[in-house]
């Protein structure tokens, strides 16, 4: 996978993906056109019990920046066989980790999961 983001230069639009920890929104992931940013929701932040969703991305208000998807994201994408299915079907490149991930992630092994922008915001209304 590249660590470099799809879109560069001022016109570069921002891509998002809703996150969420056993089905409660606990962040958002954006790319844009230079960097990766992961930024916990002030709800979740507020919440008696809310824990991190990796221990390499503790609890904080301010946002976590890379200029790749970080490790954390990046573990979530599928590999081998799966991604070979996954890119055909989908036609996503291999080299498009963020597309890959709001792609793909919605129902991942374990508690975590990442939601497009689309799909997140229409239930985060309900």
């Amino acid at each position: 996978m590249t660590d470099e983001p799809r879109f560069t230069g001022p016109l570069a639009r921002v891509r998002t993906g809703f996150v969420r920890l056993d089905g409660l929104p606990v962040g958002r992931i954006e790319e844009t056109g230079t960097e990766f940013r992961f930024t916990y929701d002030p709800g979740w932040l507020s919440r008696r019990d809310a824990v991190p969703i990796s221990l390499t991305l503790p609890l904080r208000a301010e946002p976590f920046v890379s200029h790749g998807l970080h490790p954390f994201f990046e573990n979530l994408l599928p590999e081998g066989w799966l991604l070979e299915i996954a890119t055909t079907k989908l036609k996503i490149s291999k080299d498009d980790g963020f597309g890959l991930l709001v792609a793909t992630c919605a129902d991942c092994a374990g508690a975590a999961e990442v939601v497009p922008e689309s799909q997140g915001q229409s239930e985060e209304q309900q």
